[in-house]
């Protein structure tokens, strides 16, 4: 336990406090920013899809392109696609087909990526959207079935207010560079490593 006195943890409080509420008062700059979540840790595509959900709290509208996934049904796209239902303001559009090394097609991956970008693009230009996620797109850039050069210059044209989100593994030093956050997501352990199969609701 701390030795630190109920006293000395509330004057440490204080200065804490006060220096949190400046940050929040400096902080004046209203613009919509490219988020990546990276690494080879688990949870960059959770945490993207966290944050649609917070967005449609907020009365917001998502759009969600997955690159590279779709050769197995998701609950995420199950779930989404229940809500869009109902009414929610989200789409999301699945236009992968599995790991490279299990179509072992590059050329018919490039093209399935290119179809994928064309929809990114579409969403991204239209201004009923406030956020964008674009879902192990970090993927496809990897291996360069889209260049991340052509990535960060239709970035670097979106909207002001729009929200980007990018996942995958491998992002581009390109996308760093004009990134407004970005995480890395690291791997401390994980079930595959002591034989535990993909786990419904965890893995997919």
């Amino acid at each position: 336990m701390s030795d630190e006195t109920s006293e000395q943890h509330k004057a440490r409080m204080v200065r804490l406090n006060e220096i949190k509420d400046r940050q929040l008062a400096e902080a004046n700059i209203e613009k919509g920013l490219i988020i990546v979540h990276t690494g080879a840790g688990k949870g960059k595509s959770t945490a993207a899809f966290g944050m649609a959900i917070r967005s449609l709290g907020q009365g917001m509208k998502v759009g969600i392109v997955q690159f590279i996934k779709g050769a197995i049904p998701t609950g995420e796209a199950a779930f989404i696609a229940k809500i869009a239902s109902m009414g929610f303001p989200i789409e999301m559009h699945t236009l992968g087909e599995g790991f490279t090394w299990k179509t072992q097609d590059r050329d018919r991956d490039i093209a399935t990526a290119a179809k994928g970008w064309a929809k990114a693009i579409e969403l991204m230009e239209d201004p009923s959207f406030d956020m964008i996620i674009l879902d192990e797109l970090n993927i496809a850039t990897k291996y360069e079935y889209i260049a991340p050069t052509t990535v960060v210059e239709a970035l670097k044209k979106k909207r002001p207010m729009l929200h980007v989100v990018i996942t995958g593994r491998n992002a581009s030093p390109e996308l760093l560079e004009i990134a407004d956050l970005a995480s890395e997501m690291k791997v401390i352990k994980h079930p595959y490593a002591h034989g535990v199969k993909p786990q419904r609701g965890v893995e997919y």
